[in-house]
């Protein structure tokens, strides 16, 4: 097994855990703080938070949770990279969030709010994606 691919595999062992998943997509809003404050120390505690997020918690006993089975499908659609929807809906969501960042720089609330709720809506359609994808390659 190559070496990133090794990497990949030890993060997503941990991070198809549920708290993990869940706790980081509830994370979304807090990349945008240190950007608003224009405070490093603000980035390197979010910074931190984010990279030992997916070790924090540990493996999944099953993969019965919705959100074990989007992240493992995350994985797998990672290694493949297919051009379907979910590579589209995956750059829609990076230009949502790149709203976000300019509206949070700029210092406008509501448009980094609104971007901020969106890029979470759009992560859910696409872990519904990925859990879809986890389901039909693991058969």
């Amino acid at each position: 097994m190559p070496p990133t691919a090794a990497l990949r595999r030890a993060i997503f062992a941990r991070h198809c855990n549920p708290w993990s998943a869940w706790t980081r997509w509830a994370s979304t809003p807090l990349v945008l703080v240190p950007i608003w404050t224009r405070r490093w120390s603000d980035a390197a505690l979010i910074g931190l938070w984010l990279a030992v997020n997916p070790f924090v918690f540990g493996k999944p006993r099953d993969e019965r949770a919705w959100s074990t089975r989007a992240m493992l499908g995350e994985e797998l659609w990672a290694t493949r990279r297919p051009r379907d929807a979910a590579m589209a809906l995956s750059v829609l969501t990076s230009a949502v969030a790149l709203v976000g960042v300019v509206a949070a720089r700029r210092r406008r609330l509501v448009p980094a709010v609104a971007a901020t709720a969106a890029q979470m809506a759009l992560t859910m359609v696409y872990w519904a994606q990925m859990a879809r994808y986890f389901e039909r390659e693991r058969q």
